[in-house]
C-alpha cells in the first residue's frame, strides 16, 4: 500500500511540475539585439506609361504550330501490325491542345473492348470502347460509333484523327 501511495505522489508531483512555466528570459547572459528601424515609405507616383517600342525588340515570338499530320494512306501503309495485348493499360491522349488519360482493357464491350477516359474533353470524352482492325486502332463511343482512328507512329505512340477531323494521339 505504501508503494502505491508513493507512486501516486510521484505522479502528481511530476504532473504539477510539468505545468510550471519554463522561461529562460531571466537566465540569458547575452544582450538582446536592438529592434530594427522601420523602412521609410515613399509617396505613390502616377503617370502614363511610355508607348511600346516599335523597333521589334519587345515583340513576342511567333506561336508554335502543330506538327503537320502525315498522309493517312502513307501512315497506314507503313504502320506495323498491332496486337490487342500491346495496347492494354493507361495511355495519355492528346487532342485539341489538351491531354487526358485513356484506359484500355480486354473486357468485351459494345464496339469491341472496354475503354474509359478521365479528364478528356471534346471527342476524346466520348471514348468508351476500342478495337484493333488491321494496322489501326479504332476508338468508339458507348454506342459503338467510331470516335477516332489511329496508326502506330513510334514505339508506344499512336497518331490519327477523330471522326470530326481533329488530330489525336495516344502515348505512354
Amino acid at each position: 500500500m505504501k508503494m502505491h501511495t508513493l507512486l501516486v505522489a510521484v505522479a502528481v508531483t511530476a504532473a504539477l511540475g510539468g505545468c510550471q512555466r519554463t522561461s529562460f528570459g531571466g537566465l540569458s547572459t547575452q544582450p538582446r539585439p536592438a529592434p530594427l528601424m522601420p523602412a521609410p515609405v515613399g509617396g505613390v507616383q502616377s503617370g502614363q506609361l511610355a508607348p511600346p517600342m516599335t523597333d521589334g525588340t519587345t515583340q513576342f515570338p511567333t506561336a508554335p504550330t502543330a506538327p503537320q499530320q502525315a498522309n493517312p494512306d502513307v501512315a497506314a501503309a507503313n504502320a506495323p501490325e498491332l496486337t490487342r495485348e500491346a495496347l492494354i493499360g493507361r495511355w495519355s491522349a492528346g487532342t485539341g491542345g489538351s491531354s487526358c488519360d485513356v484506359f484500355l482493357s480486354l473486357t468485351k464491350w459494345t464496339g469491341g473492348y472496354r475503354a474509359a477516359s478521365r479528364g478528356c474533353v471534346g471527342d476524346a470524352a466520348a471514348i468508351a470502347a476500342w478495337d484493333v482492325q488491321g494496322k489501326q486502332v479504332i476508338l468508339a463511343d458507348s454506342s459503338g460509333n467510331q470516335v477516332a482512328r489511329l496508326y502506330q507512329s513510334a514505339n508506344e505512340r499512336y497518331d490519327g484523327s477523330t471522326a470530326t477531323g481533329q488530330s489525336i494521339s495516344l502515348s505512354r
